[in-house]
């Protein structure tokens, strides 16, 4: 009864599997790839998309024709008179504010999770709590002004990296100690034996077995971070330089109406983000593999 069975399936027409799949690549062509293609044609437009980006030039000014909106987003922050101006407007352009992000975001909450992680692994216990409101109470109770923490420049940009790195540690931590966790206690216990250390377990042995999960919580958060957009947009709306990538693209798009610009920046920003995707599915392929 099971051959007859199986033998009917096998000699189904080899169509009708894709009739099972019609209706997911229906609502994924209405819902991703259509969007996705006319977010790139419209890259190629004007403010409103009736006229290529190409009539949006500006006689005695540079143009890139119909990439026109690509050298706006990629240059127009940029104060390129000389070097030394180039290189002082870039680290307070979106992207440089980005650079930011990702060097102290992603190093402090993979960092500051990975260290947490072992404090429950060893101790079972342990809080912390990182508050800047009462920052300003403790300056001016010493007798110092106090400091506009979101509107100040630079600082403001690493104040809110602070709440991008709080807001995250958790999720990095819980990854990582449940890698550290399954790590079998026979592999530490014959560490000790040999008279290995705490320190020496945690970076010959534990960090060695956890490196996989480390990698995957990187570029996570690597994407995590190229795609933000509440903390900024929510604590300052993107104002005293506190731009990154997408709420400058909300800016363009839905404040100054410029469609052509707001989906170039888009499209720059999936290009920057695709790779770290396509590592993260390669490196579970190839885990699913070795099992």
């Amino acid at each position: 009864m099971a051959k007859a069975v199986t033998a009917s399936v096998m000699k189904q027409k080899k169509g009708v599997p894709w009739l099972y799949l019609l209706p997911a690549i229906i609502v994924m062509t209405i819902f991703i790839l259509y969007p996705m293609l006319n977010t790139v044609n419209l890259s190629f437009g004007n403010a409103n998309g009736t006229a290529s980006a190409a009539t949006t030039c500006r006689e005695g000014q540079p143009c890139w024709g119909v990439f026109e909106n690509y050298r706006y987003a990629l240059t127009n922050e940029l104060n390129t008179t000389t070097i030394a101006t180039t290189w002082e407007s870039f680290w307070v352009s979106s992207y440089g504010n980005m650079i930011k992000w990702l060097l102290v975001m992603v190093t402090g909450s993979v960092g500051i999770g990975l260290i947490f992680a072992v404090m429950v692994d060893r101790i079972n216990y342990g809080t912390s709590q990182v508050q800047t409101g009462i920052l300003n109470a403790i300056i001016t109770g010493l007798g110092f002004k106090p400091v506009s923490w979101l509107t100040e420049s630079p600082l403001n940009t690493f104040m809110l990296i602070v709440v991008g790195v709080w807001m995250w540690t958790g999720f990095c931590m819980t990854l990582l100690s449940s890698a550290i966790k399954s790590i079998p206690e026979e592999i530490i216990e014959a560490s000790r034996i040999d008279g290995a250390t705490n320190f020496e377990i945690f970076t010959k042995i534990q960090v060695p077995i956890i490196a996989p999960t480390i990698i995957v919580v990187i570029t996570t958060m690597v994407i995590n971070v190229l795609k933000l957009f509440d903390i900024v947009y929510v604590m300052t709306g993107g104002n005293y330089g506190t731009n990154v990538i997408a709420t400058r693209m909300y800016t363009e798009m839905y404040t100054n109406a410029h469609y052509g610009r707001g989906t170039a920046i888009a499209v720059i920003l999936i290009l920057l983000i695709v790779p770290f995707i396509v590592m993260n599915i390669r490196r579970f392929t190839k885990q699913e593999a070795m099992r």
